[in-house]
C-alpha cells in the first residue's frame, strides 16, 4: 500500500493547474470522453460527465438532457442521464429516480449508439435498471459492476471506462464488507494509472478519497484530498470531499477550511439556480463543520452552525444527507459539551425537522431519542431515559434494510445499546452496564460508518472508557480510550479521557503526552471547557 501512496503523492504533486476552460466558465475539472455526437452535443456531454464525477447529479442530468436535445442521435447522452440517477455510494434510487433512469435507458436503446463502445456503456447501465422491480439493489449494483468490468476489459485504453469501473469496484466493496479492502485497492491501482495521464480528472481524486475513506487506509488519500478541491472549485461536493480524509485523521483545521469552502460554493450554486433556500451540500458541510469545531474547542462557531440550521426553511434536495445533518448537529453539540439536562429536554424546531422527510429516514429520528436518552441517563432521570431507549428500540424494530444498502438498523442498535448501558448504570447496576457498553463497543468496532457522517455522535468504545472512569477503573479505561483513538484520532473527548485516565492510573508519561496533544488540538479554541483548561495547565507544568 505504500507504493499506492507514493504513486498518488507524486502524481498529484506534479499536477499543474489549468484554466479549466469549459462551457459557462465552470471550473469543475477536465475529462476526455470520446463520443459519436455532434461537436456541440459532445462539448455539453463532457460537461455532464465532469459534473457526474463530482456527484453533482442534478447539474449532470441537466447537461446530458441538453446534449440529447442538441443532437437527437447522441444516444450516449441518455446513458449519462441514467447514470445521474444511480448514486452508487449514497443510497438506492428512489422510485421516481428509478423510473426516470429506466426511461433514459429506453431512450438510449431506441436510438442505438453509432459505435459498439457506446452501446456497451448503455448496456452496462441497463444491467442496473433491468427488472428493477424484482432484483434487490445489491444484485443490480453487482450486475453493473460486472458489466463495467467487461467494458474496461474490451477498451483498456479508454480512461473513462477505467474510472467508472473503479467507482463500481468501490461501490461493490461497500457491499462486500471485506476487511482487506480488496476491491478498493484494485480501484486505487486503476485510478493511479489514469492519474498519470489526467491529473485534472475530478473522478480520479474523488474516488481515491472514497476508496481510502477507512481508518486503516485514510493516510493514503491525503494527496488526493489536498488536490481535489483545486481541480473542481465550482463543485460544492469537491470542496467538501477532502474533509472525509481530514476527519478520519483528525486534521481539524483542514476539515474546517474544506467545509467552509463547500458551504460558500453551495450557496453560490443556489444563487445561480435561483433557489431561495439551502443546498443539500451546505447541510452536509455544516455537519462536518460542527463536528470539527467541537473537537477544536470552538464552541461559538459550532453554535453559529446550529443557528444557521435553525433558520433554514427549505432545501433543494431533501435527501438522506439533509436528514442526517438536521438531526445530528443539535445532538452532537449538546452531548459533546456534556449538557445533559438540555439534551434530555431536546426539541428540534419544526422547520428543521421538515427539511427532509424523517418518516423516510427514521434513523434520523433515532438521533433525537438518543440525545434525550443519554441526557436523561447522565442527569439521573432514569424513567425518561428508559422511555427514550424504548423509542429507540421501536425504531430499530421497524427499520427495514434492503439487501445491498447501508445497515442503518445496526447504527440505531448501537445508539440504543449505548443509551441503554448508561440508563442501567444510572440505575445502579454497574457491572451489567459495563457489560452492555462493551457489547455496544464491539458492535461499533465491527461496523463501518456511512460516508454521510463525520463520525458517530458518541463512539461506543469512548463511552466504555468514560464508564470505566466513573466506575473507578482508570487503567482499564485508558485501554479503551486508546483503542477508540485509533479509529477516531484526535477527538477532544478521546484525548481528554486518555489523559485523565492515565493520570489517575499513575502513568504520568502517557498522561503528559495526551494532555499535550489535546492542548495542541485546541490551541485555537476558546479555552473555557474544563477539559481544555486542565490540558493546558498540564502542558505548562510539563514544559517547566
Amino acid at each position: 500500500m505504500n507504493a499506492l501512496l507514493l504513486i498518488s503523492a507524486l502524481a498529484f504533486a506534479q499536477a499543474v493547474p489549468h484554466d479549466h476552460e469549459h462551457l459557462h466558465s465552470e471550473q469543475i475539472g477536465r475529462v476526455s470522453f470520446q463520443t459519436s455526437c455532434s461537436p456541440q452535443a459532445h462539448a455539453i456531454f463532457e460537461r455532464g460527465v465532469t459534473w457526474l464525477h463530482s456527484f453533482e447529479y442534478e447539474q449532470a442530468e441537466a447537461a446530458f438532457n441538453e446534449a440529447a436535445a442538441a443532437d437527437p442521435s447522441c444516444s450516449i447522452a441518455h446513458w449519462g442521464a441514467a447514470m445521474s440517477l444511480y448514486h452508487p455510494l449514497w443510497a438506492p434510487p428512489t422510485k421516481a429516480e428509478m423510473e426516470r433512469g429506466r426511461a433514459a435507458v429506453a431512450a438510449a436503446q431506441a436510438t442505438p449508439a453509432k459505435t459498439e463502445r457506446e452501446r456497451e456503456y448503455v448496456a452496462a447501465i441497463a444491467s442496473f435498471y433491468r427488472d428493477s422491480d424484482k432484483p434487490d439493489h445489491k444484485t443490480r449494483a453487482l450486475a453493473y459492476n460486472a458489466a463495467m468490468a467487461e467494458v474496461h476489459r474490451h477498451y483498456p485504453a479508454d480512461r473513462e471506462a477505467a474510472v467508472f469501473y473503479a467507482l463500481s469496484q468501490i461501490a461493490a466493496g461497500t457491499l462486500d464488507n471485506d476487511p482487506n479492502f480488496t476491491r478498493e485497492k484494485d480501484a486505487a491501482a486503476i485510478l493511479n494509472a489514469v492519474l498519470k495521464e489526467e491529473p485534472d480528472h475530478p473522478g480520479v481524486a474523488h474516488y481515491l478519497i472514497h476508496g481510502f475513506d477507512y481508518p486503516p487506509l485514510a493516510e493514503l488519500a491525503v494527496p488526493a484530498a489536498k488536490r481535489y478541491a483545486s481541480i473542481a472549485p465550482d463543485s460544492p461536493h469537491a470542496q467538501h470531499m477532502p474533509s472525509h480524509i481530514f476527519t478520519r485523521l483528525g486534521m481539524w483545521d483542514d476539515s474546517i477550511a474544506s467545509n467552509l469552502k463547500s458551504e460558500a460554493a453551495a450557496r453560490e450554486l443556489m444563487k445561480k439556480k435561483g433557489f431561495v433556500g439551502a443546498s443539500r451540500e451546505e447541510l452536509h458541510a455544516m455537519d462536518y463543520l460542527a463536528y470539527a469545531y467541537l473537537q477544536t474547542d470552538q464552541e461559538a462557531k459550532a453554535q453559529q452552525v446550529l443557528g444557521d440550521l435553525s433558520r433554514m426553511q427549505k432545501v433543494d434536495e431533501p435527501i438522506f444527507s439533509v436528514a442526517y445533518a438536521a438531526t445530528a448537529i443539535p445532538v452532537r453539540i449538546l452531548l459533546e459539551n456534556r449538557r445533559w439536562k438540555e439534551a434530555a429536554a431536546l426539541q428540534i424546531p419544526d422547520n428543521v425537522l421538515k427539511l427532509s422527510p424523517l418518516e423516510n429516514f427514521r434513523w434520523g429520528q433515532a438521533h433525537i431519542h438518543f440525545g434525550r436518552a443519554i441526557g436523561a441517563a447522565r442527569s439521573g432521570d432514569v424513567a425518561l431515559a428508559r422511555d427514550e431507549v424504548g423509542k429507540l428500540k421501536a425504531i430499530e424494530d421497524t427499520l427495514v434494510v434492503p439487501s445491498g444498502t447501508y445497515d442503518w438498523r445496526k447504527q440505531v442498535s448501537i445508539e440504543r445499546q449505548i443509551a441503554g448501558a448508561w440508563t442501567t448504570y444510572a440505575d445502579g447496576k454497574k457491572d451489567e452496564a459495563l457489560s452492555a457498553m462493551r457489547a455496544a463497543a464491539d458492535l461499533d468496532d465491527a461496523t463501518e460508518k456511512h460516508p454521510v457522517t463525520p463520525g458517530n455522535i458518541l463512539p461506543a468504545r469512548e463511552q466504555l472508557g468514560e464508564m470505566l472512569i466513573e466506575a473507578g477503573r482508570p487503567a482499564d479505561a485508558l485501554v479503551e480510550y486508546e483503542a477508540s483513538l485509533k479509529r477516531a484520532p484526535r477527538r477532544l473527548a478521546g484525548l481528554y479521557g486518555a489523559a485523565h485516565s492515565a493520570k489517575l492510573a499513575g502513568d504520568t508519561a502517557k498522561a503528559s503526552r495526551y494532555y499535550a496533544e489535546l492542548a495542541d488540538v485546541t490551541k485555537g479554541g476558546e479555552g473555557k471547557r474544563a477539559e481544555v483548561v486542565e490540558a493546558r495547565e498540564a502542558a505548562k507544568l510539563a514544559a517547566r
